[in-house]
């Protein structure tokens, strides 16, 4: 979108839940006349919020904006529908595109996530003492190892293999 950068008032606003994991600051706002088709034909100024990252959509509609046009989203068929003077204008989305891009959305995500938790893991393995990072020996068991409770009972899991055991409770009836 084309505007002319002049008229970018600048704001201090932050936005979460576009890009999950991450946050945003706004650059600034900017108000921009907004016209209709040949059979809807109004103008509308919308004040637009200018964000520093990019992502697949061309324009993210908030309440204001669809308070002013009482228009009525509908996320699960990717409808925008709205009063127009010659009836209602409906608005729709392509289901194909949406989800590519959603998946790749997701992904990104998750590989931010991932990222995120690598370098928590890297910082506090810097913190730990060479002592702490060593592995234990399998010669000794460690003292948190389970150990059943002398009012357990094993019973057989299944008649074609006997070996096959699992305990519980002793004082569980068989029913």
């Amino acid at each position: 979108m084309g505007f002319d950068m002049t008229k970018l008032v600048p704001s201090d606003q932050a936005f979460y839940g576009i890009i999950p994991g991450t946050g945003s600051t706004l650059v600034g706002k900017v108000t921009l006349p907004v016209t209709g088709t040949r059979d809807n034909y109004c103008t509308e100024s919308i004040i637009f919020e200018v964000a520093p990252f990019e992502t697949f959509y061309h324009a993210i509609l908030g309440r204001p904006a669809l308070a002013k046009f009482m228009a009525i989203p509908n996320h699960t068929y990717l409808l925008l529908k709205m009063p127009a003077p010659n009836g209602v204008l409906s608005i729709r989305g392509d289901i194909q595109t949406s989800h590519s891009y959603e998946t790749e959305n997701i992904n990104t995500a998750e590989a931010l996530e991932r990222s995120n938790n690598q370098a928590m893991v890297a910082q506090a393995a810097k913190a730990l003492t060479m002592d702490q990072l060593q592995k234990p020996s399998n010669n000794s068991a460690p003292e948190s190892q389970l150990h059943p409770n002398s009012q357990t009972k094993a019973i057989v899991l299944s008649d074609n293999h006997p070996d096959k055991t699992a305990l519980i409770g002793a004082d569980l009836d068989s029913a």
